[in-house]
């Protein structure tokens, strides 16, 4: 891999094993959303997924990660005003609760990082709307994941889409490069300005991942020492994908697999599987000189 300003541009073969463990997080967070429902707890939801990668032989990159102790579980579940880093537990899901599960899976020595939010059982209007406008917002920010723009472009994507749409973005928590870490540069905010930041170059990976709240921006940290929630109690909502740029456009690695069964798809919220515009979700070629340029 080749640094430049503290941010590391990956290969093809770094980014085909990339995408490998992007496969396997993608089927891991739709175990975890298959088993959702009124009465299964937070722990089952974590099991769940981490079944996924221990069927597939891939690491967590979550399970020790360092913090105020070492992270003790596979995935984040975060429910309701817990924005992002719930630590998985006995808490059972409850209707109209809304759950935000984030995963990270690590194959060959290279993350991928992604996450969604559903409800549970019948949600309230409110609930639906924020989670569609943290959606959309995740597919604003990936289709401004090209060669020649910004990482302000990205910012100003997620940060103009929310407040359009009368919510807010988290101002302490950022996207942020991935690769053979977890965090790498660059940090995205969800907030900034357009045409402004590092330039996108083709081999550049981000986990964009828009965290939105209904009410005020401001967070606290619960006693757990890890979960993020609304300071005013108010829901929030959690989306991620890990995107390549590639001189093809952007190139999203945590997407499912074509030929997952129909059922499941459904039960996932058809999350990954296409809900993209094609412009934004195509593939890249194996050729490296089609990713790379001359």
């Amino acid at each position: 891999m080749n640094r430049g300003r503290g941010v590391v541009i990956k290969s093809e073969r770094e980014l085909a094993l990339m995408r490998e463990a992007g496969k396997i997080n993608a089927q891991a967070l739709a175990a975890a959303v298959s088993i959702i429902q009124v009465g299964v707890s937070t722990a089952d939801v974590d099991a769940a997924a981490a079944e996924v990668l221990r069927k597939h032989g891939a690491e967590s990159a979550f399970l020790g990660y360092p913090g105020p102790y070492p992270y003790p579980a596979v995935t984040t579940v975060s429910v309701n005003e817990e924005l992002v880093h719930g630590i998985p537990g006995k808490r059972q899901l409850k209707e109209g609760d809304i759950v935000s599960i984030d995963c990270g899976a690590i194959i060959e020595g290279f993350v991928a990082d992604s996450a969604i939010t559903v409800g549970v059982g019948e949600i309230s209007p409110e609930a639906q709307r924020l989670i569609d406008v943290t959606e959309q917002a995740l597919f604003e920010c990936i289709d401004k994941m090209r060669v020649g723009n910004k990482t302000g472009d990205l910012s100003a994507a997620v940060q103009t889409y929310v407040e359009t749409n009368g919510y807010n973005v988290v101002r302490e928590y950022t996207s942020h490069g991935v690769g053979r870490s977890m965090h790498e540069d660059p940090q995205v905010p969800n907030y900034g300005q357009s045409g402004r930041g590092l330039p996108i170059r083709a081999g550049m990976t981000i986990a964009l991942e828009p965290m939105v709240l209904t009410g005020g921006p401001e967070t606290r940290v619960m006693p757990d020492q890890w979960t993020v929630a609304s300071r005013d109690g108010k829901l929030t909502a959690h989306f991620e994908h890990t995107v390549a740029a590639t001189q093809n456009g952007p190139w999203i690695l945590t997407v499912l697999e074509e030929n997952l069964d129909e059922e499941r798809l459904i039960r996932y919220n058809q999350y990954f599987a296409g809900r993209v515009n094609p412009t934004v979700a195509k593939g890249v070629d194996t050729d490296e000189s089609v990713i790379f340029g001359p």
